[in-house]
Order: C-alpha cells, then sequence, then structure tokens
C-alpha cells in the first residue's frame, strides 16, 4: 500500500542500465435510450436481463442517438498519413525498466506503472520532476516471469496520487521513468490533434501556417484527372483527404474513417467544439462536421452524376523520371459495388447527423447515398466480400429514410451468422446503427446485436485482467489496428452501461499505445520522450497512429469515450 509523502527530498540512487443529442422532444440520444434498458453500472453476469429488459423496451424501436515540413512551392509534395498501416517499430537502444504512460494519467483514474527486471526492489518513489520532491512512495506487486516476453514483471500503483503536475518514477537497481504528467485534462490537447491530421491531409487547397503550422502546404492536385478505363475523359476530383504520401484516396477507406468520427460524435457530441483551429470554425457547426463535410464534398464529386455511380478512388502516379519538370498522372478508378455501398454508408450517416444544421445539404447527401445504393444493385460480380458494406449503408439509410427494402436486407443479413463471425468495424458501425434507429425494428435481431456486443466486451475485458500490460492482447502485435478496433467494442458497450470496469481497460490500452508497453514507445505521435516519430526516426519505423489514416479515426473514438469519462 503506497503512501503520499510531505514534500521532501528523495535520496539518489545509482541508475540501473534500463533507465463523441440532437434536440427534439421524440428523438433520444444512444445513451438516453440505452439507459431505458440497462441500469448504470450493470455488470456482465447479469447482461441477459439487461437484455430482456431492453426488449421490453424495444417494443416500440430500439432506440435512438435521438507541424512537419515547411510550406512548399511544389503542388505534389506534402507530408502525410502513410500507406502502409504498420505500426511496428523496432526495440530501441535503451529501454527504461519502470514503463508509464509518457503523457499522463487523468487525475482520479487508475494509475500503474509496469516495472521490468529479474531484480526488484521492494519500493518505488514518485518525485516531482520540477521540485525534485518524493510526493509518493509505494510498494511492488510482483507478477512473476512472463514466457511468453522473456521477462520478470512487477506493478506499481500509485492511484492515490491526484495532485496534479509533472513526475517520474524511480526505484532502486530498476533508476527512472519517462517523465509524464497528472491532471484533469491531460488528453485535451492530443484529442485535438488526433482530429486536426485530417485537416492537415486536405487536398487541393492551400494550407496556411496560422492554421495548419509546420504541416503548412500549397494547394495540390488542382489539375484534371483521367478515366482510368477512358482517358479521354478528364475529371475534376480535388479535395477530399490524402489518404496516404502519394496523395491516393480511396472512397471505401474514406467512407470508413468517416463513419468512424460520425460515430464519435453521435456518441459523445459535447465534447466536440467549434474552436478547433480550422478555417471553419466559430461557423456555429461543430468543426469535425465541417472536416468531414470537407470530404464528403469529395465524395460528391466521385459520383456519376448521370448514373449514380461511384468511382473508387484516384490514383497518383509519380511523374517519369526520364522527363524532367513533368507533373504525376492522376487517374479515377472504375466504378464499383464496394465503393457505392462504402459511400451510401457514410452519406447517409452523415445526412442523418447534418441535418439540424444544414437540411437542404442533409437531404442533398441523402439522395445521392440512395442513387449509390441502387446502382450497387446492377453489378453482377459475386458481392459475398461485400455483405458487410451492404449490410452497414442499409442500416444507415433505414435509420435516415425508413424504407422498407432497406430494412428488409438487414433483417436477411442478421438472420445469418456471417456478421457474427467477421465482427470488424464495418459490421460495429451497421450494428449500432440499427439498435439506435427510430425506426420500427426486429426485436429479436436487436436482441442478437446486444448478445453479441457484451459477449465480446466481456471477453475483452478478461482478457485485459490476464495480460501482463493489462491489455487484451498477451502477445505483442505487428501493428495496434486490432487493439483499436477491441476498444472499438468496449467503447459503445461501455456507452451502454457505463461500467467503471470497462472504462478503466479502455484507459489501460491508451497507456499501453501511450508508452506503457515492452518497448517503452509511445505509438502516438509526438506524444512522449519516446513517440513514434522519435522510434522511426531512431530505427526506421513506421509512423504513428495520428500518421495512419485508418487508425487515427478509431484513436479519436477511443479519446472521445476517455475524455467524456472524465467530465462525469
Amino acid at each position: 500500500m503506497g503512501k503520499l509523502s510531505t514534500p521532501t527530498n528523495h535520496f539518489l540512487y545509482l541508475p540501473g542500465k534500463n533507465g463523441y443529442n440532437r434536440k427534439s422532444d421524440t428523438l433520444w440520444t444512444f445513451g438516453e435510450r440505452a439507459g431505458r434498458f440497462a441500469a448504470e453500472g450493470m455488470i456482465l453476469k447479469k447482461r441477459k436481463m439487461l437484455i430482456a429488459f431492453f426488449c421490453v423496451l424495444a417494443l416500440a424501436g430500439c432506440g435512438a442517438i435521438s507541424p512537419e515540413g515547411k510550406a512548399r512551392s511544389g503542388g505534389n509534395n506534402f507530408d502525410s498519413m502513410e500507406e502502409t498501416p504498420d505500426l511496428s517499430y523496432e526495440v530501441p537502444v535503451s529501454t527504461p525498466g519502470i514503463l508509464v504512460n509518457q503523457l499522463g494519467y487523468m487525475t482520479s483514474s487508475a494509475k500503474i506503472a509496469v516495472f521490468k527486471g529479474k531484480e526488484m526492489p521492494e519500493v518505488f518513489y514518485v518525485i516531482d520532476a520540477e521540485s525534485g520532491d518524493t510526493v509518493y512512495t509505494g510498494s511492488l506487486e510482483k507478477k512473476g516471469y512472463d514466457s511468453v516476453r522473456g521477462e520478470y514483471n512487477s506493478y506499481g500503483d500509485f492511484s492515490q496520487l491526484q495532485r496534479e503536475g509533472n513526475y517520474y518514477i524511480e526505484a532502486p537497481v530498476l533508476g527512472k521513468s519517462y517523465t509524464f504528467s497528472i491532471g484533469t485534462q491531460v488528453y485535451d490537447e492530443v484529442f485535438r490533434e488526433a482530429c486536426r491530421q485530417y485537416y492537415y491531409n486536405r487536398c487541393g487547397m492551400t494550407l496556411t501556417s496560422e492554421y495548419a503550422g509546420e504541416n503548412a502546404h500549397n494547394a495540390c492536385h488542382t489539375g484534371k484527372a483521367y478515366l482510368k478505363e477512358d482517358t479521354s475523359i478528364s475529371l475534376d476530383v480535388a479535395g477530399g483527404w490524402h489518404q496516404d504520401e502519394k496523395g491516393q484516396k480511396d472512397v471505401t477507406q474514406a467512407a470508413q474513417a468517416m463513419s468512424m468520427m460520425l460515430l464519435s460524435y453521435e456518441l459523445y457530441e459535447d465534447i466536440f467544439t467549434d474552436d478547433m483551429g480550422i478555417p471553419e470554425s466559430g461557423n456555429g457547426i461543430p468543426d469535425i462536421l465541417d472536416e468531414i463535410k470537407y470530404e464528403v464534398e469529395w465524395l460528391l464529386k466521385m459520383q456519376n452524376q448521370q448514373t449514380g455511380a461511384v468511382y473508387a478512388g484516384v490514383s497518383i502516379y509519380a511523374p517519369n523520371t526520364d522527363a524532367p519538370g513533368k507533373a504525376a498522372d492522376i487517374y479515377v478508378e472504375p466504378e464499383s459495388a464496394e465503393a457505392e455501398r462504402a459511400f451510401a454508408m457514410a452519406l447517409a450517416k452523415f445526412s442523418y447527423l447534418y441535418q439540424d444544421f444544414d437540411n437542404e445539404y442533409a437531404t442533398k447527401c441523402l439522395k445521392a447515398a440512395d442513387r449509390a445504393w441502387k446502382h450497387a444493385g446492377l453489378h453482377k460480380e459475386d458481392e459475398s466480400a461485400e455483405e458487410k458494406w451492404k449490410f452497414a449503408a442499409a442500416a444507415e439509410l433505414y435509420r435516415a429514410a425508413g424504407k422498407s427494402s432497406y430494412h428488409k436486407y438487414i433483417k436477411e443479413y442478421l438472420d445469418g451468422e456471417e456478421w457474427q463471425e467477421q465482427q470488424d468495424e464495418v459490421i460495429l458501425l451497421g450494428s449500432v446503427t440499427y439498435i439506435s434507429t427510430k425506426q420500427t425494428v426486429d426485436i429479436e435481431l436487436c436482441e442478437k446485436i446486444m448478445e453479441m456486443l457484451m459477449s465480446r466486451a466481456e471477453e475483452i475485458s478478461k482478457q485485459a485482467g490476464a495480460g501482463v500490460y493489462l491489455t487484451a492482447e498477451d502477445e505483442e502485435q505487428e501493428n495496434n489496428n486490432q487493439m483499436l478496433l477491441e476498444m472499438m467494442y468496449l467503447t459503445v458497450v461501455n456507452h451502454v452501461i457505463t461500467n467503471h470496469e470497462y472504462e478503466t481497460v479502455i484507459e489501460n490500452h491508451l497507456h499501453y499505445l501511450m508508452g506503457r508497453n515492452e518497448k517503452a514507445v509511445s505509438y502516438i505521435d509526438k506524444v512522449g520522450a519516446k513517440s513514434g516519430e522519435a522510434a522511426e526516426e531512431s530505427a526506421g519505423a513506421a509512423p504513428g497512429i495520428m500518421k495512419q489514416f485508418d487508425a487515427d479515426s478509431k484513436l479519436i473514438l477511443m479519446l472521445s469515450e476517455i475524455i467524456d469519462s472524465g467530465d462525469r
């Protein structure tokens, strides 16, 4: 049991080698509806009672969620989200024996440091980084040998320390940890930067240093692009977000990231402000919606206005090295059913959430989504790999428009088993939207979805409790997208039942991503003493989560839950 200390000079040790509501009388938020079928803090062992209560209330419907480089003179050179979502890193040359979240901890949250080493001291000390005073003394809890990682581990719990400030941990033999902070708003700035990454990657417009800082760049890819199937036809497809270092833009990938951010806004609306520091700030619309609208404008350009078809993306080909000064070739990829359904999903979701701000524009988006859905049905190729997109698109269109044809497909899909086996981002997005709609729903299917979600959350929480680093993954991952996906599921369920245990599990995963891991690397750019960017420079590793187009949208959802829970 640790104790807080009256500030006093600490004695020195010789360091070791390791040194997210629509306001209406008839609409409810997701949380309000969910609160009618789940008591706050309900534990998982009672989920059958929760589901039964949910089904009774659902007779009227399941519910409603009622800077990196200098400014450039050229147009094609820019820093951007990377092409391959690989978040692996080489082991740093020197890894501390005391592992912490290198950004810090919420004031009232659980705070645990992981200690590595065969020879463990009995106590550890939390030191004020500014004064050098010892402010907390705690005892280590030994966990023993981890055969998976080949290391001995212990825990040091300093949750009692709630004084705001900057600190590090010191222990005999093991030396010092990296410095970290304790505060009520410790994650606010990283959340802001995670949201702003999409602004930094805007295509087709000049980003000035006033808004983009070191990420400023001139307008790029403003010329015509050619249809890949018929280069005699050119299109204006400037705009949207760069998705990799080349500036390529894929419709399906864009729709998924947009839908993730829209889900964050839907669940945690109050934390999304109109002062994120982008050109649209102060217009009375949350900046996250302004940013997503910029991408929506590009998606609308990708739809054939005569047929409703949606082109799959924009590819950038490097200029011919034998022809100096030649601009890169830009091609529009052929239409596809998957792109059309992803387009329909994202624009229908945006339409539903944007109608309170601009009903005319929201209606335009919904009509475009419906046209894309209809055109996708004309494709004759095998659609087995696109069923999840069809389901998610149908769920969003059904909630926004209420057509029975959408509901018919939803029921057919959920009557099968495939959706329970896949359990990925797209399935989650469609499932959450279906149980959130104020339209008529199938009660048994809502029950199946809730049972799936809660079973998954229970499994994740159980695995995390057994993990050395208090995460659901026992072994080191090549990239952290799976971890972020699991936190999506846990975040959605926690929003329903507000379980303190789940909040702690989610925070523990954030601690892992911010440095409390076996490599002592923060996988989030510019966060911590050994961030992903620093690791990239020192070990040739991939950039961190914020620079990964898909991963950053998941991080926004994760941070939304943690910041919102800290405000409750």
